[in-house]
């Protein structure tokens, strides 16, 4: 599969694994980035700017392949190292960052003289459009379905997704629910370039935490997850123990006169407990809705190559089967920001339009050509079917 995402990376399969506090270690990343993925690399899970530089030296000896470094850009006081751990991205030869947290902007000029390609996480249009603005190379859109912190506009991917591609000429990838194929296709159907997954590769057998971690993501359905910390306005969806429903009994009797202090023992300093030592009641940990479409524990290739699998099958059989051939219409641009009209008739010749697209382009997202329906395709000049050139995943919806 080709897209903007794996021709700016250099991979084989627009397949990002984001970074995860306790969980992007060396291991996590190289398994990813052999499987033909994007494998990511937790930077301040390392303690110091000298500790990431082994990571990634050990990264290196376990993959030829290419894989980034996370690095969080926190709101606080007494910050990381980040020229240490900059410095560290650099002189490792890492050629991709996933940023995250607040603006990357003055960080930027670093990676862009080493030619480092920059991926930035945002969980809403306007900070994706910013991130653009100030040079990011490409966006992780997270949606509200998204373990970790999705933001406090509580928009998800069906929404997102499409207004992202609305607003956005960079590649983006999908980020928050994604966990097969079908996630894939959904997401390159609604403008993405790819996808991100977090919760679904813990769940695999390369992934370095505890098999009590696993284990809880499979027996969790979607509906196991839970918000905390929104009055702090630091929302997180973490799996829920009787860790965080103590949290949440906090938050309703505190009410908007919470601190941070009230709930340390519940957040802080937890993650090494669980994800390490396997204590699950020790406090919450970050985890997406998705969980409730996680059945089993794979290998990262044998999930990858599933989920791409699944994706052919899709885009060339069961949607093949639901259109004929159409001649696309061209469509007037519509100016950025411009309200469009909303009616069935657009929205179907759309949907037509993207599947036909995905199902037949050569050089674009899939290989492959449509099955002719019942009735016989409908012809271009000189009798022979229509050609189409470009592909939606490709280009802005």
């Amino acid at each position: 599969m080709k897209t903007r995402i794996t021709e700016l990376f250099g991979i084989e399969h627009p397949i990002i694994q984001g970074g995860m506090h306790y969980v992007g270690f060396a291991e996590m990343a190289a398994a990813v980035s052999n499987a033909g993925g994007l494998g990511i690399i937790t930077g301040l899970t390392q303690k110091s700017a000298a500790d990431l530089a082994n990571e990634i030296a050990r990264c290196k000896d376990m993959t030829d392949k290419p894989f980034g470094v996370n690095l969080t850009f926190l709101p606080t006081v007494n910050a990381p190292d980040y020229p240490g751990y900059i410095r560290a991205i650099i002189e490792g030869g890492v050629k991709i960052v996933e940023t995250a947290g607040n603006n990357p902007a003055p960080f930027l000029p670093y990676f862009k003289d080493a030619g480092i390609k920059v991926i930035h996480k945002c969980t809403s249009v306007r900070h994706s459009v910013k991130a653009e603005k100030v040079g990011c190379d490409a966006i992780s859109v997270d949606g509200f379905e998204c373990g970790g912190h999705p933001g406090e506009d509580d928009i998800p991917n069906f929404i997102l997704l499409p207004r992202a591609a609305e607003e956005l000429t960079i590649p983006f990838v999908a980020s928050g629910g994604m966990a097969d194929g079908r996630s894939l296709v959904a997401a390159l159907a609604l403008g993405a370039e790819g996808i991100n997954m977090g919760t679904r590769f813990i769940a695999t057998k390369e992934a370095p935490v505890h098999e009590k971690v696993k284990q809880a993501l499979l027996a969790a359905s979607e509906l196991d997850t839970r918000l905390v910390m929104r009055p702090l306005r630091n929302t997180e969806r973490v799996l829920t123990n009787p860790a965080v429903e103590r949290l949440l009994e906090k938050e309703r009797r505190l009410g908007a006169d919470i601190k941070f202090e009230d709930i340390i023992e519940e957040v802080a300093g937890v993650y090494p407990r669980i994800m390490m030592d396997g204590e699950m009641e020790a406090g919450a940990w970050s985890c997406g809705m998705v969980a409730g479409l996680i059945h089993d524990i794979p290998t990262c290739k044998d999930l990858i190559d599933r989920i791409m699998a699944q994706a052919n099958s899709i885009i060339r059989e069961r949607l093949a089967a639901m259109v004929t051939y159409v001649i696309p219409q061209p469509k007037p641009r519509h100016p950025r920001g411009a309200k469009r009209r909303s009616n069935p008739e657009r929205l179907c010749s759309e949907a037509l339009d993207c599947f036909a697209t995905l199902a037949m382009t050569k050089g674009g997202v899939i290989a492959g050509r449509l099955k002719p329906s019942a009735s016989g395709p409908r012809t271009g000049p000189g009798g022979s079917p229509p050609s189409r050139t470009g592909s939606r995943s490709s280009s802005r919806a």
